[in-house]
């Protein structure tokens, strides 16, 4: 069978999603082949330049004409955040497959609804730095007990795209656009790993804030900032240990550090996505005299590294984390392992983000995250 692709925007995870669907059977090999079936974007000459670039049949302005497209099978949605639960919704009432981008949408009550639409229809939110070769041997690893009972978690997520003060106001600043802000941005992808590392996260006791009340408007004068630029959170997982999460999108410097310690009964992994081909191990095994971390550079052992380098240390990419998901989403259409996280997978993630929230908002008292169920 043949795969006909649909995708709904065309910025930096728009290309990475072409990109990703181009590259995947000839990395990985094995899997049914696609057809870059459909592009959408506005405007229309955007679309079309786009299609052209990356290598779509057709392309439009119009999502709606896209979904209703008889040979597109998956919907890629890659739009701001406001627009994931219609598309997704038509997708799904229209029998196709979706991998969109997180957060699933602006409002829990938008991602419950979006699971539940889910239906028997395949679906993937991209939660890429889950595949990272170097992460999955981490997870391995903690399984395996290498490091003992695992006792505490501890994780950042820094960016500074938001750092500037003069950086003009845009849409991720208002809530009814983005929803969350650093939280739904980039603190749900920390919550991603530390949740499939330790578990489920149970409740939390939260603050936040925004580095900056307004930012300058294009149009001239000053626009509210309406989310949160920082978070931080003590959490308590289902396991019975505890953790921190610390999150900033207006940390000067720090361009992609995702990473965390993990904390075990007989060593300690760290992991930074800044440095996404190392992970680095100690464990009190050996002659104290003789004890320290080491670094593991990842490499063919490191599944699905060797398939795109059979040499150790020369290092994967960020969109070869893309092609790992889309590989993983043709496999499962081809009747293979499902991958995750799905809608209803990523809901859960986003139950966390927003218990987040709603202890900051309620001045730091605990919140179970089981109350964001409706």
């Amino acid at each position: 069978m043949t795969i006909g692709i649909g995708l709904i925007g065309t910025g930096f995870m728009g290309k990475a999603h072409a990109l990703a669907w181009r590259n995947a059977n000839a990395v990985m090999g094995g899997l049914p082949p696609v057809r870059l079936v459909h592009l959408c974007d506005t405007p229309l000459d955007k679309a079309c330049a786009m299609a052209e670039q990356l290598g779509f049949e057709a392309a439009g302005d119009d999502w709606q004409a896209l979904i209703a497209d008889p040979a597109v099978d998956v919907v890629s949605i890659t739009t701001p955040n406001a627009l994931h639960r219609p598309m997704a919704e038509a997708a799904l009432s229209a029998g196709k497959h979706v991998w969109c981008e997180k957060p699933l949408g602006v409002t829990l009550a938008d991602a419950e609804a979006m699971a539940a639409a889910s239906g028997d229809r395949l679906t993937l939110v991209g939660y890429n730095y889950l595949r990272n070769p170097a992460f999955t041997h981490a997870c391995r690893l903690v399984a395996e007990g290498r490091i003992g009972r695992l006792f505490h978690l501890r994780g950042w997520v820094d960016e500074d795209y938001q750092a500037d003060e003069a950086l003009p106001w845009t849409w991720r600043c208002r809530a009814s656009e983005a929803g969350l802000g650093a939280l739904g941005d980039i603190g749900v992808h920390l919550i991603s790993l530390l949740t499939a590392l330790g578990g489920p996260i149970d409740s939390v006791v939260a603050e936040m804030g925004a580095a900056y009340a307004t930012r300058p408007l294009p149009e001239g004068g000053d626009g509210a900032v309406e989310n949160e630029d920082v978070a931080s959170a003590l959490v308590r997982f289902s396991a019975g240990f505890h953790g921190t999460l610390t999150i900033s999108r207006a940390a000067w410097g720090r361009k992609g550090s995702l990473g965390f310690e993990a904390h075990g009964s007989r060593g300690m992994i760290v992991y930074d996505q800044e440095r996404m081909n190392e992970l680095q191990l100690y464990t009190n095994d050996g002659p104290k005299a003789e004890q320290g971390f080491r670094t593991i550079l990842t490499g063919p052992e490191h599944v699905p590294y060797g398939a795109f380098c059979p040499a150790p240390g020369h290092g994967l990419g960020f969109n070869d984390l893309k092609t790992i998901e889309a590989a993983q989403f043709l496999a499962g259409l081809a009747g293979g392992k499902r991958p995750g996280p799905d809608f209803a997978q990523a809901l859960e993630i986003e139950r966390v983000a927003h218990a987040i929230a709603r202890s900051a908002q309620a001045d730091g008292a605990r919140v179970m995250v089981a109350d964001t169920r409706g």
